[in-house]
């Protein structure tokens, strides 16, 4: 499958909708689910950190996805900013049809 999920987390709504939009608007996503606030707890350099952070899910491509990355380090506030891409392995076809054409390059 050429289809993945890409997630990353931002500190806030807006930013959250900044980069979403960006993201959809370049066709480097299909579409992206801005979740709902989460707490994370983390180690970053030698401490403890709790945070609330908005999760993104990020719908695309493997053909795409190195521009995706790029983008997400771009538009993100963080240093290091967590970006994981997961295959997916099966889904509807019409729904993975629709996230190849909508990210088809231009």
């Amino acid at each position: 499958m050429d289809t993945l999920l890409v997630i990353t987390n931002l500190p806030d709504e807006e930013s959250a909708r900044r980069l979403a939009t960006t993201l959809v608007e370049a066709r480097l996503a299909a579409c992206v689910n801005i979740l709902a606030p989460c707490r994370s707890v983390y180690r970053w350099q030698g401490a403890v950190e709790n945070a609330t952070e908005v999760p993104l899910l990020i719908k695309t491509t493997r053909s795409r996805y190195a521009e995706l990355q790029a983008a997400v380090r771009a538009g993100h506030p963080y240093e290091l900013p967590e970006i994981v891409a997961v295959p997916v392995v099966a889904g509807l076809p019409d729904y993975l049809s629709w996230v190849a054409a909508e990210t088809a390059n231009p």
